[in-house]
């Protein structure tokens, strides 16, 4: 079998046990048996779909246990808890271009083995013959640049607040504000979505109302992200019908759709899908359960997003800034050599003109979303003054100019600065 035929998932994985014992268990029981052979697991057999260990990296030991463990316990198997990063790999046809099946083979019921008492997939990799097998991004950073029109540095985008209340008409008339404000984009608030107060029957009408009209008059097309997140049905009609009023992207709050329902979406609407990430925290914060980012995106951009967020430099998240550009490297690499895959990095949550140069200096280049609502809403000089802010902000730091030289020579962003201030 060649490595085209296989695709890896890497764990790092806590355990009192020897941690090679335990990679073993992990690939038995996520392929044809156990770690122990059954009755029908021929020679044959394993060798056609039997997952393997490939890689050990064995990391120092901790004192304690990061998880309870009830099979332990009952075993009696005490510390000290040997950690380790492993990495198995699994043959394509045990799982064929099946989205919700290959998240359960790489994740699945190992985070339920007696065996380990931490354990949290980090990365997944895929030969360039199976990814080519699931959708991909419609759109991704080159569209999405072609429907805005902006051919390069950073996409500024904005988001309804209040986050809900807001009637349609006063979405609309918000949009209005934004949309004359400069921005590229705006996004509804993931915990908005069809809400009795202003219907997506009603509200997209009378937003992209409003949004045509400014394209009419400055030649300039804004993405209105419209939240549709829903049951698969509710989203396939949302989607058509901002189709019909002449929109070009959707919302999904992915953790809470699932992979079948986006992978429908994906293949029944050519619109820019916008990823959010809302829930993730949930499956991502403790260093040894869940899911990290890499393996996280990996698997969404398989269902055809074109957008993911990555929380924001500095922001109001728990996470710490390294994730935030580990997460944002991410969204840009290709996930298979040869493959144009890459979707565009939403950077939200606490960001202004003042988390511009961190952000920059993080990760180096432009092809981003930079999403702000207090940076352009509460900008002293109004939005206008916010959005341009944030433009001279990127202007100065891709220009290889300190923002606060910058500023002596516009106005907006010294203001900017001095109001949300110069973050180190």
């Amino acid at each position: 079998m060649t490595a085209s035929d296989r695709f890896q998932a890497s764990y790092l994985i806590e355990t009192p046990l020897d941690p090679a014992l335990v990679a073993e268990v992990m690939a038995g029981e996520q392929s044809c048996g156990t770690f122990t052979r059954v009755e029908g697991e021929t020679d044959d057999l394993r060798a056609r779909a039997r997952a393997t260990v490939t890689e050990i990296v064995e990391l120092p030991p901790a004192d304690q246990p990061s998880l309870p463990n009830a099979w332990l316990r009952r075993k009696r198997v005490h510390g000290p808890y040997r950690r380790a990063r492993v990495t198995i790999a699994f043959p394509v046809v045990n799982v064929g271009a099946n989205l919700p099946t290959l998240a359960s083979v790489v994740a699945g019921n190992l985070y339920d083995l007696g065996e380990v008492t931490g354990l949290r997939l980090e990365q997944i990799t895929l030969p360039a013959t199976y990814r080519g097998r699931f959708d991909k991004p419609k759109h991704g950073i080159a569209g999405t640049r072609r429907l805005t029109g902006v051919s390069k540095g950073a996409l500024v985008g904005s988001i309804i607040k209040p986050n809900v209340g807001l009637d349609a008409e006063e979405t609309a008339a918000l949009v209005a504000r934004l949309c004359a404000a400069g921005v590229d984009l705006i996004k509804d608030d993931e915990i908005s979505a069809d809400p009795d107060h202003a219907p997506l029957a009603r509200r997209i009408p009378a937003v992209l109302t409003a949004i045509k009209r400014h394209q009419d008059a400055t030649g300039k097309h804004v993405m209105m992200a419209f939240n549709i997140t829903d049951e698969t049905d509710a989203m396939r009609r949302h989607a058509d019908l901002i189709v019909q009023h002449g929109g070009s992207c959707a919302m999904v709050s992915l953790n809470w759709c699932g992979f079948s329902a986006v992978t429908t979406l994906r293949r029944s609407t050519d619109l820019a899908l916008h990823g959010h990430r809302n829930g993730f925290g949930a499956i991502s914060r403790h260093p040894l359960l869940g899911i990290g980012f890499q393996a996280y995106q990996a698997l969404w951009r398989l269902a055809g997003v074109d957008h993911m967020h990555v929380h924001g430099l500095q922001g109001k998240f728990a996470q710490e800034n390294d994730e935030v550009v580990g997460s944002a490297r991410d969204c840009v690499r290709p996930l298979a050599e040869g493959c144009d895959d890459r979707v565009l990095p939403a950077f939200s949550s606490g960001q202004s003109a003042a988390t511009v140069q961190a952000t920059f200096d993080a990760i180096g280049h432009a092809d981003l979303l930079f999403m702000a609502g207090g940076g352009i809403m509460a900008h002293p000089g109004g939005p206008a003054a916010g959005v341009t802010s944030i433009r001279q902000a990127w202007d100065a730091v891709t220009s290889g100019i300190a923002l606060d030289h910058a500023s002596r020579e516009h106005p907006e962003l010294r203001q900017a600065l001095a109001t949300f201030g110069q973050s180190a």
